[in-house]
């Protein structure tokens, strides 16, 4: 409800003058998801007063008084005529039209599971539901496989861990947020994406470049916002089961229920384990790890329209096991010693917040909010002889109040927001002990006519214990030169603390020396990293036979003026210094996308990434990143019968070209990665709306990379390296499992 009343709290109350505006969004339910209805017609009885619902299902038209009734109508739906006796917030929802009432019911568009953004100046991309049952989203790193916008790699030949990559940078450079709260930060960096299980996400919002000022100043690249089903509007109870050939099980039960008009709460429950040693490659070590996972969450959501209120809080428990190393590795008997190479990393976390929001119900262009959100994040991890343990304690909270300048086009954001973490990490025989400290504060301003221009613009002033006094200023532009075609530019700075043992843990899978070359920066005796983005985005809307479709093209540019070079050149080194020359990471990607039928639909794309960085040894292309990538999705899906039974079935290509590899044992000077290709297809059966079947395969060329861990026959030499993968490590993966709700 109007994004949850903004969902974030202000400081400042401000009296503008305003024009008299009535306010809502249109929505319906689809099975137990709330959509909303785009392009649906409001307009005043018997005037010529109009206006239709934009990708959110919001409107904003002239409020005529109580004596006017307002007409709500879309194609398929049965039109609502309202007397509106208040100017305040509407929420309406609209009911299917029944086949029997009609004589003809012509749908004009099916609502598709990725949508790209039309009416916002930001380049953002929205994922639902729908799009994550295409693949075998066990969690949220599992998650955009059928995305082109994010690319999925193997961070190690142990963990089997996916790492994300986003205009060519790895996730660091992007804020993760879980509803607007930074989430997958710090200590979480690693791992955090595998602790939010697939089934509990009821859709992922990905913006390109830099993102809005209000969630912080840490996003380089991007932002990738993760919304967690809701208790009003999630189905009250759901199951899911999952089974796969490399030994993962999974359980998943979700439950939900209204206590009142008021108040709703859920509970998920979810639960995973891999008990089976598999070693396909001969190597003597385990392929994927031994693994245990215990996650729960419990939500509760109030909401009261009539006075404008609505509130979440929410408390998660997760424990997280992993065992890898050489089969028949015990951790008991054999940490310590030579015989056996092994690993253990347990963490253990808690996350807590609170949402509080409030829409003036007169004046619905008003509203103010509070978020805090508080999370304790403890690992304990050796690998072989090493060492890495991590006690991470985090707090957030956020201060806004939004409102308008002279009418509803011109709108405005301010606030106030502090973050507190405290580290404290072991590395081997060395201690890390430190506190960061910020208090920000931020103005947002946006233009929007509804119909060809609009701009959000933006600055913060953050002072920090570390990075000291800085302002970071960003501006996105959206114009449509004509109806189908939007031009989207974009500028802005950003930047972050490198964390960099938890950023890059893949390094204690190794047996590299770690050398830290300081020169009396802040952390670690290095430098904050700092860069610029710059993007352009053009999007042509055609039609086809009859149907729709878009090509796309963006070109992203990122420049580190400050960046903490992770430097793996050297053989039986890794070492850390500050950036002394250039560091770019540009990005061209050109998208397809087309339903010749509602049952079909395709999905192209090709990536071309330049991304370079001055090291000691020179100027090089960034190391294990495929400076060329092509993606393919192919989906079908029949018609539903009277039982709402279906068939769906989902087909993905991804093509990654040559990889430069850094000198290793295994690899010489100069060496670089062979191009390949990984197809990806799964099949549903949908016997009703509440229960069904899947099956897939991933990797269905069974593609493995050779030899991807270095010196496994002496895992206690300097030569041991198992963080060189640029391919799948265990091969073909066939999996299956079922879903039901009720």
């Amino acid at each position: 409800m109007k994004k949850y009343l903004h969902l974030i709290l202000g400081l400042y109350a401000l009296s503008l003058p305003a024009q008299n505006n009535l306010e809502g969004r249109v929505l319906a339910k689809e099975g137990y998801e709330t959509v909303p209805l785009i392009g649906a017609s409001v307009y005043w009885m018997d005037t010529k007063t109009g206006t239709i619902t934009d990708d959110k299902g919001a409107f904003s038209i002239p409020y005529l008084g109580p004596e006017k009734r307002l007409i709500l109508s879309y194609v398929g739906f049965k039109s609502d005529t309202l007397s509106v006796n208040q100017n305040k917030l509407l929420i309406h929802f609209l009911d299917e039209a029944n086949s029997d009432q009609l004589d003809e019911v012509t749908l004009i568009q099916r609502r598709k599971s990725l949508q790209k953004s039309y009416f916002e100046a930001q380049n953002i991309i929205q994922i639902n539901s729908e799009e994550l049952l295409k693949a075998a989203c066990c969690n949220l790193s599992e998650s955009f496989e059928t995305n082109p916008s994010i690319d999925v790699n193997f961070s190690d030949a142990l963990t089997g861990t996916k790492q994300i990559r986003m205009l060519g940078l790895t996730s660091p450079y992007l804020l993760i947020t879980e509803e607007n709260i930074p989430m997958v930060r710090g200590a979480s960096q690693a791992y955090g994406l595998s602790f939010t299980p697939g089934t509990w996400i009821e859709s992922i919002q990905i913006t390109k470049g830099t993102g809005s000022v209000v969630n912080g100043y840490e996003s380089i690249a991007g932002q990738i916002n993760t919304e967690i089903k809701k208790p009003f509007s999630d189905v009250p109870l759901f199951f899911n089961l999952f089974t796969s050939v490399n030994g993962r099980s999974e359980a998943n039960l979700q439950g939900n229920w209204k206590i009142n008009d008021r108040w709703s709460s859920g509970l998920f429950v979810h639960g995973n384990q891999r008990t089976q040693e598999i070693d396909r490659n001969g190597d003597n070590f385990l392929d994927v790890p031994l693994a245990k996972q215990y996650n729960l969450l419990n939500r509760w959501q109030f909401t009261n329209a009539e006075k404008g209120w609505v509130g979440f809080a929410s408390i998660r428990l997760m424990q997280d096991e992993k065992q890898v190393g050489a089969l028949g590795f015990n951790p008991v008997s054999d940490r310590n010693q030579n015989r056996l190479w092994g690993s253990e990393i347990n963490t253990n976390r808690i996350d807590t917040s609170l949402k509080l929001g409030y829409v003036f119900p007169e004046l619905t262009y008003r509203s103010f909010g509070f978020q805090s959100a508080y999370s304790h994040h403890k690992q304990d991890a050796f690998y072989g002889f090493r060492i890495y343990d991590i006690d991470h304690q985090s707090l957030y909270t956020n201060f806004l109040y939004n409102s308008i300048i002279g009418n509803t086009n011109n709108k405005f954001k301010i606030g106030l927001n502090f973050t507190y973490d405290r580290y404290l990490e072991t590395v081997d025989a060395f201690y890390f002990n430190r506190i960061d400290r910020s208090v920000g504060s931020f103005f947002e301003y946006s233009y929007d006519s509804s119909e060809n221009f609009s701009l959000i613009g933006g600055i913060r002033l953050d002072i920090h214990n570390r990075l000291g006094t800085f302002i970071t200023p960003r501006l996105h532009l959206r114009y449509l030169p004509q109806e189908k075609t939007i031009i989207r530019l974009s500028v802005g700075s950003g930047r972050k603390v490198a964390n960099i043992f938890a950023e890059n843990q893949t390094l204690f899978g190794t047996n590299r020396q770690i050398n830290i070359l300081e020169n009396g920066g802040s952390i670690y005796g290095l430098n904050p990293e700092k860069a610029w983005n710059y993007g352009v985005s053009i999007r042509q809307i055609f039609n086809l036979f009859g149907r729709g479709g878009d090509i796309t093209a963006d070109y992203y540019i990122t420049n580190f003026t400050d960046q903490v070079v992770v430097d793996w050149e050297t053989e039986g080194q890794i070492s850390f210094y500050n950036l002394e020359g250039i560091s770019r990471a540009n990005s061209f990607q050109l998208s397809f996308d087309y339903s010749p039928s509602e049952a079909i639909s395709f999905r192209l794309a090709y990536k071309n990434y330049d991304v370079k960085t001055t090291y000691d040894s020179g100027f090089l292309q960034r190391p294990l990143q495929a400076q060329n990538r092509f993606f393919a999705n192919f989906g079908w899906e029949s018609k539903r019968n009277t039982k709402q039974a279906q068939w769906r079935w989902d087909l993905t290509y991804h093509a990654l070209g040559r990889q430069r590899l850094v000198s290793t044992q295994r690899d010489s000077n100069g060496s670089y990665a062979s191009a390949y290709g990984l197809l990806n297809s799964q099949l549903t059966r949908a016997f009703t709306n509440k229960f069904e079947l899947y099956t897939g395969v991933e990797n269905l060329g069974d593609y493995k990379q050779l030899n991807p861990i270095i010196g496994a026959e002496d895992p206690f030499g300097i030569n041991f390296d198992t963080a060189q993968v640029y391919a799948p490590v265990f091969g073909r993966m066939v999996y299956l499992g079922l879903r039901w709700n009720l």
